[in-house]
């Protein structure tokens, strides 16, 4: 029996397994795909926003702002990379540039440090802004982060705590039980019922459960609570899909901060978006789709992309691409995030609808579920030791003396596996036997980048692969998904 059990390991997930893992609890992690952060939070514009956006009154500006006050202490916590890059807010028509006077007023109101900028200081600022623009707004307090790497390292930290996690295993049904199903359990509980691909099933049991499914939120709320004939249903999750570029690492960065343009119905618009590892991001689209699983790339999207991304910044290298990618972020009826307890199903927490500024605002929501929703709930006793994860060594940061004097330690480090971002065969072992270690290529790729360069895993990928086989005791052909006569599934 666990005291809560978290269905989702996005980021919403893990920050809330990594901030209920302070306390003696007894909790499970639990997810369909077969590793951490496959969802939204492997594919998003990867910025901590200022808060300066979200209507007045919404959970998502409260979230929003209280959750970009949190996250370079957490990050530095963890030993993951934050980066506090600032912004600009590019307006180009006098109807955008009335546009920044109400989002200046916005972050004045919310304490949010804001300067407003002619052409002539907005290009001081960022010298390849477009012609078009006309005046903009900086927002110094911006920042960026690798999503992925944060929720890895909260997943690790929780489970180094006694977190269970369970991949691979798909939530099928949710049954409330009580003291009359089984009496060696005393009062209300959740049966959760999950397979695995290879047909194991699970029944967990639970006090309490917390959905953070991303775009599958409302179908898991619908387990618990069946929509009635002629009712409507409280809320549903559309997912709305985000076209983006990813150019090659770039010399002095085409760009310094964040450039938005002014916002619209559409959301915030396609951005230019430096990243931690000094890629550069031009995107995204917003497109609703009915396929909750639809992460193609179309001609349509991406030259909207480019067409948009000109008009905020000039002479952008498209030559230089080296990835397309799609995400899905899962947009409520409600036009706000939804967290509470659901109001007919006592125990059941719901942290739904969380798109955009979703990944600022997690650490804020893990905190006020975690004090608000469930401290009168539970007895919350700090954990009397708590371990803290080992932060993944960067060889770059290394000096010539400190690097050989590792490989002499150790001769992993000597044996260079990923060209392109100069990743050893050390590092990825690491990666495969760190807590919630990698077992899958693109697990390897999240938590120590090979295959992320301009090659795309094109040399480092049949390596890695012998590795992976090598120390999971595995066939290729097991560890790439492939039946007898067919082809891989979507692992690569």
């Amino acid at each position: 029996m666990y005291d809560i059990l978290i269905i989702g390991t996005g980021i919403t997930g893990t920050f809330l397994a990594r901030t209920l893992a302070r306390y003696e609890l007894k909790l499970a992690l639990v997810d369909k795909e077969d590793d951490i952060a496959c969802g939204a939070t492997m594919a998003n514009s990867a910025i901590i926003h200022s808060g300066h956006d979200p209507k007045p009154g919404t959970l998502k500006a409260r979230f929003n702002v209280r959750g970009n006050e949190m996250y370079e202490d957490i990050c530095r916590e963890l030993g993951v990379a934050f980066r506090r890059c600032g912004a600009l807010v590019a307006a180009c028509t006098a109807p955008e540039e009335a546009i920044l006077d109400t989002l200046e007023q916005q972050a004045k109101e919310r304490h949010i440090p804001v300067s407003r900028l002619s052409r002539p200081q907005a290009l001081a600022r960022e010298p390849r802004l477009s012609d078009h623009v006309t005046a903009a707004l900086e927002l110094p307090s911006t920042g960026i982060i690798t999503p992925w790497e944060v929720a890895i390292a909260l997943t690790e930290e929780a489970v180094m705590n006694g977190t269970q996690l369970f991949l691979e295993s798909q939530v099928e049904s949710i049954r409330v039980a009580d003291t009359a199903t089984d009496r060696s359990v005393s009062g209300r509980f959740f049966e959760v019922a999950t397979c695995m691909k290879n047909g194991t099933r699970r029944i967990l049991k639970a006090r309490y459960v917390i959905n953070a499914a991303g775009v599958h939120a409302d179908r898991i709320y619908a387990m618990v609570s069946p929509i009635e004939q002629g009712k409507e249903k409280r809320f549903a999750i559309t997912p709305r899909k985000g076209e983006y570029f990813v150019l090659d690492h770039e010399e002095p960065s085409l760009v310094s901060r964040v450039i938005y343009p002014v916002p619209s119905d559409r959301g915030k618009g396609v951005l230019a978006v430096p990243t931690i590892h000094h890629n550069l991001l031009i995107g995204p689209s917003s497109d609703f789709v009915a396929d909750r699983d639809d992460l193609g790339n179309t001609a349509q999207a991406l030259s909207y992309v480019r067409r948009e991304a000109a008009r905020i910044v000039k002479d952008i290298p498209f030559h230089k691409v080296i990835r397309n990618f799609a995400g899905l972020r899962p947009t409520g009826t409600t036009h706000d995030f939804i967290i509470e307890e659901a109001p007919d199903v006592p125990g059941f927490i719901l942290t739904a609808a969380i798109e955009s500024p979703g990944l600022t605002a997690a650490p804020a929501i893990a905190e006020y579920v975690t004090h608000t929703i469930l401290a009168p709930k539970l007895t919350l006793t700090p954990r009397a030791h708590y371990r803290r994860r080992r932060p993944f060594l960067s060889l770059a940061e290394l000096s010539p003396e400190e690097y050989n004097k590792k490989i002499r330690e150790n001769p992993a480090f000597g044996r260079m596996v990923c060209r392109c971002e100069q990743i050893t065969e050390a590092e990825i072992l690491d990666a495969i036997h760190r807590p919630a270690g990698a077992r899958t290529l693109k697990g390897v790729k999240k938590r120590c980048r090979p295959g992320m360069g301009r090659c795309q895993g094109g040399f480092c990928e049949p390596l890695i692969t012998e590795i992976l086989c090598r120390e999971l005791s595995l066939t290729p052909q097991e560890l790439l998904h492939i039946p007898k006569g067919g082809t891989s599934d979507e692992n690569l």
